[in-house]
């Protein structure tokens, strides 16, 4: 099937070699940045026939109106311009990230006089050391107050430092012993620094060097009975042992590493970020990530290193960077990495040991957080309350839709149409109530819709009519037992539920002004124009309305856009499940019987063809082009399907 695009451009237009692409939609917005070893390869890949894209790649090829690319003279190149074209056009369906708050370090104003701690948010302070992120500003704080037991550096503020140093007497927290800087009066500048370093040194990983040294003089001092001066040694390694007791050792001492736990399904992923230094986990950065385009888990993980590090200091880029998969472009990541820190940083996929037992924690908090994004806005009855009374408001609606279903159709080109409905009771899914539809024959998206929406309607009637007609039975049943004296008493409590259990007081349908008309036409045609009525559109997060011209703008913090999100994407999640299932089961059940054909190459003819149909269509020649096809095999298959 030949593309529609009116922009797609002549093969030959096209260079091989490295770069970057943007798509673009008719005004000019960026769409889409990605990056390529060979451009012409990959951007053959969107050009292909449409009903073998992903659903989310075929909007967005069909959303541009222009493609356009730049060249660049090695592939660590493409990786620095994708970077920045990302940062400065934020591309709708680039990965989006979510949750992805700023955190509290501990960092070390080194570019001062008298370097003093602090915690701060803030990463661009001048010549400052940071260490973190921390995952609570409590857990800061406590580092901190242990931390200043064994090394006594500054902790005042600029303007006590400098009253201090201009009066000659201590500043207030000096007073107290809280700071341990010149301007307590009892280190000098010199010394002061020297203190500093040794703790930055410890927080780098050189705590056994401390332990060892605060040994040894307490030992010293308790043999030349200084009792006092080895309690005080004694405190310190006190105070050291409960700051190593907050992060055990879970690597060998000498490592330095950044380990990414990711968890991920069609839509969403969550990402746990492990700062190993000095063989502790020093820090924990957690990132939430929506996907709009239908990346693979290795594109996935490029995406997240390149936001991780493209403005991270030097002194932030580990030696080794611990990844559940490598990316397609390791090696040019690795290059990348390694020009900004000025040594050699490598990327590796923990297999076995420590660092596979650490990955594996970090895979179990990535998929804690997955799923905790997203259900604690719903776990919240206010926040779910607010939505629907928000919702009801917004659509004009006489009560607030306790029950509303959500309507998807996936497809490829016409062929394995099927259809979700989702559930919502009291703003949480109720997934024993989920359906799912076939559809045989069928024009284009919305006429789907209209055929899944009448057979949905066409239970509205008949279940209310077996509920009713079952309580009557129940009823009856229970009055003649009693009348019958001393015959035995047969009691009917249980009923059937009824297929569709309730009517709905909302319908949600995936799309714009055409599929909601559609939906209210099967509204119309089924009696039922009383169910209220709407459509979510993807690209900006539009309401429609049936019979309006122009859709309802929902603010984008608003709980009820985030309820019709989630109908949306669950919907769709399901449809896009059951259509893989059919389609896998469809291919998969003709092309297992050809002899020499297995599981990688019907999966990649799947990708290729997208359906047996399409498959049955195409000459043996065109079946060669499918990657671990030969002629041979091309030939067997068209004969099988063929029935020759």
């Amino acid at each position: 099937m030949a593309s529609p695009l009116s922009y797609r451009p002549k093969p030959g237009e096209i260079p091989t070699d490295p770069g970057v692409y943007r798509f673009r939609d008719a005004d000019g917005r960026v769409l889409y940045v990605g990056k390529a070893k060979n451009l012409r390869a990959r951007l053959s890949n969107y050009f292909a026939p449409l009903h073998t894209l992903h659903e989310r790649t075929r909007r967005m090829v069909t959303t541009a109106a222009s493609v356009e690319w730049t060249v660049v003279a090695t592939d660590v190149d493409s990786l620095q311009l994708e970077y920045m074209w990302i940062q400065e056009f934020s591309p709708p369906f680039n990965v989006r990230y979510k949750d992805d708050k700023s955190y509290p370090y501990l960092a070390v104003t080194l570019a001062d006089e008298a370097p003093r701690v602090i915690v701060t948010r803030n990463r661009k302070i001048p010549g400052a050391k940071y260490f973190g992120p921390y995952p609570k500003v409590w857990a800061v704080h406590d580092t901190i107050d242990l931390m200043i037991k064994v090394f006594p550096i500054r902790t005042c503020s600029d303007a006590s430092y400098k009253k201090a140093m201009a009066t000659g007497r201590p500043c207030f927290p000096g007073q107290i012993g809280r700071c341990g800087g010149p301007c307590s009066m009892t280190v000098t500048i010199e010394e002061h620094r020297a203190i500093v370093e040794d703790f930055i040194a410890f927080l780098s990983g050189g705590d056994q060097r401390f332990t060892r040294e605060l040994t040894a003089r307490m030992r010293e001092a308790a043999a030349a009975l200084d009792y006092e001066s080895a309690a005080v040694y004694r405190d310190k390694l006190t105070a050291i042992d409960a700051v190593l007791n907050k992060s055990a050792l879970v690597l060998a001492s000498d490592t330095d590493a950044d380990l990414f736990g990711v968890a991920e399904d069609e839509l969403s992923a969550a990402v746990q970020h492990f700062v190993v230094r000095g063989g502790r986990v020093r820090g924990v950065r957690a990132m939430t990530i929506d996907k709009e385009l239908d990346i693979t888990s290795a594109e996935l993980i490029d995406q997240v290193l390149q936001r991780t590090y493209g403005d991270a200091v030097a002194a932030d880029i580990p030696r080794q960077v611990l990844v559940p998969r490598l990316p397609d472009d390791a090696a040019e990541l690795e290059a990348w990495l390694q020009a900004r820190r000025g040594k050699r940083v490598s990327i590796q996929v923990a297999q076995r040991g420590r660092k596979s037992e650490l990955m594996k924690t970090a895979m179990l908090n990535a998929q804690q957080a997955l799923m905790l994004h997203k259900t604690r806005r719903t776990s919240d009855y206010t926040a779910r309350t607010r939505a629907l009374t928000d919702l009801q408001e917004a659509l004009g609606m006489t009560e607030a839709p306790l029950r509303i279903e959500c309507f998807d159709v996936s497809h490829l080109s016409g062929t394995n149409v099927v259809a979700s409905m989702v559930v919502f009771e009291d703003g949480l899914a109720r997934k024993d109530q989920y359906r799912s539809f076939s559809v045989a024959e069928t024009t284009d998206d919305t006429d789907s819709l209209y055929q899944v929406l009448r057979r949905r309607l066409a239970h509205v009637d008949s279940d209310e009519a077996a509920e009713a007609g079952a309580g009557g039975v129940g009823d009856a049943m229970d009055t003649d037992s009693a009348a019958g004296g001393d015959e035995e008493a047969v009691v009917v409590t249980a009923r059937k539920r009824p297929r569709f259990a309730y009517r709905p007081q909302l319908l949600v349908v995936d799309g714009g002004k055409p599929q909601v008309e559609a939906a209210a036409r099967a509204l119309r045609d089924a009696g039922h124009e009383e169910i209220a009525l709407c459509g979510i559109a993807k690209r900006l997060e539009e309401v429609w309305l049936p019979g309006e011209d122009f859709p309802v703008i929902l603010p984008r913090t608003s709980e009820a856009l985030y309820l019709l999100q989630r109908l949306r994407d669950e919907a769709h999640r399901f449809a896009i499940t059951h259509q893989r299932k059919r389609r896998k089961r469809d291919i998969s059940s003709v092309l297992s019987e050809v002899p020499g054909l297995g599981d990688a190459r019907i999966k990649a003819l799947l990708r290729h063809f997208g359906s047996v149909s399409a498959l049955r269509a195409a000459p043996p020649e065109e079946i060669t082009q499918v990657p671990g096809v030969g002629p041979a095999l091309a030939a067997a298959i068209h004969a099988h399907l063929s029935g020759s």
